[in-house]
Order: structure tokens, then sequence, then C-alpha cells
């Protein structure tokens, strides 16, 4: 099977991303792969920063499934809201989906920021999003992660993970985080 033939039959085929434009506008639906490939559609994303009381940051490593970024370390959650979903609804959505989080162990979901990037990841594809953080604090520490999404997790003093990113580089952050968590310290 050729690369093209492997992309083309690859899950993110059949699924759709809302491209935008600078403004986070909706510009209309576009395929998901057209959209990660070649030099990309700009389109909506969000990636959800989950804490615990005491201040540190849940990272989550993706799956080696992954066409992109597969086994870096995340932000909790990241993904894509389907065309007329708020982030607020689609992060409730990949927190329930990926790690087993329902609403009721958290009341204090809200967007605290939006960016804009592009980053290439080798050969493999693009990321050019309108990126929205959310944020939320759990009450209720409980997870049920799903493998497939989620290959490790690892709770992580958030201020010390900024302060002393050496200490972590091992974990190979995902680009869409590391803006997300510079822009909270700056």
């Amino acid at each position: 099977m050729s690369a093209t033939d492997s992309a083309e039959s690859h899950e993110n085929a059949r699924q759709e991303v809302v491209a935008v434009d600078e403004e986070d506008e909706e510009q209309g639906v576009v395929n998901r792969l057209d959209a990660h490939t070649g030099d990309g559609i700009r389109h909506r994303a969000f990636t959800s920063l989950v804490f615990d009381h005491d201040g540190r940051i849940l990272l989550a490593q993706r799956s080696p499934d992954k066409r992109l970024w597969d086994t870096c370390w995340d932000g909790t959650v990241a993904s894509h809201p389907d065309p007329g979903q708020s982030q607020e609804e689609a992060t409730r959505q990949r927190l329930e989906e990926e790690l087993g989080i329902s609403p009721s162990q958290y009341t204090d979901l809200r967007v605290t920021d939006k960016f804009e990037y592009k980053r290439y990841y080798g050969r493999d594809g693009v990321e050019h999003e309108v990126c929205a953080v959310l944020k939320l604090t759990l009450d209720d520490t409980a997870l049920d992660p799903d493998e497939a999404e989620v290959a490790g997790l690892l709770w992580a003093p958030y201020d010390r993970l900024y302060d002393h990113p050496r200490w972590y580089r091992q974990l190979r952050l995902c680009p869409w985080f590391e803006i997300a968590m510079r822009r909270d310290f700056e």
C-alpha cells in the first residue's frame, strides 16, 4: 500500500473540522486529513488543561497510534470541535471519551486563551490551528483512560514544568501545549 493510499484510508479522512480565518471566524468545513497534510488548512482546535487542587497539571501521553505527535506529552486533551459544537462541549466530550472524566468531577470549565500557530511534524503532516485553551480543576481525580487515545498519564507541578523545561525535556511536549503554557506564564 502506498503512503497516499494509507493516508486516504486513515480514520481522519472520514472526519471534518471547521476551517477558520485568523480571527477564528468560521470559513466552512474541510476534511480533517486535508487540514493536516501539505501546507495544511487553518482550522479550529482546542487544548484542555486539567489541574488538581495542588496546582498540578495532568499530562497525557498521546497514543503511539496517533498520526501526528504520537507518544508526545500533551496538556491533558486536545482535539477539534465538531461543526456546530462549542469548545466547552467538545472538551467535555473528549475528557469523558479519553480519560473517563465526567462533568460531575469539575465545575470550573472555562476558556482562558486563544492563539494561532503552525507546526510541521516531519513529513507526516502539519497543524495550522486557531487553538482555544480551556482549563478546569478536578474535585475528584478518578480517571479511566482509553488506551487507544492515551499511552500514559503524569501529574506534574505546572509552575515547575514551566520554570525548568530541561528537567522535563525527555517528555517531548506537544507544540500547542508548550505555546499555551508559555502564554500562561508570560
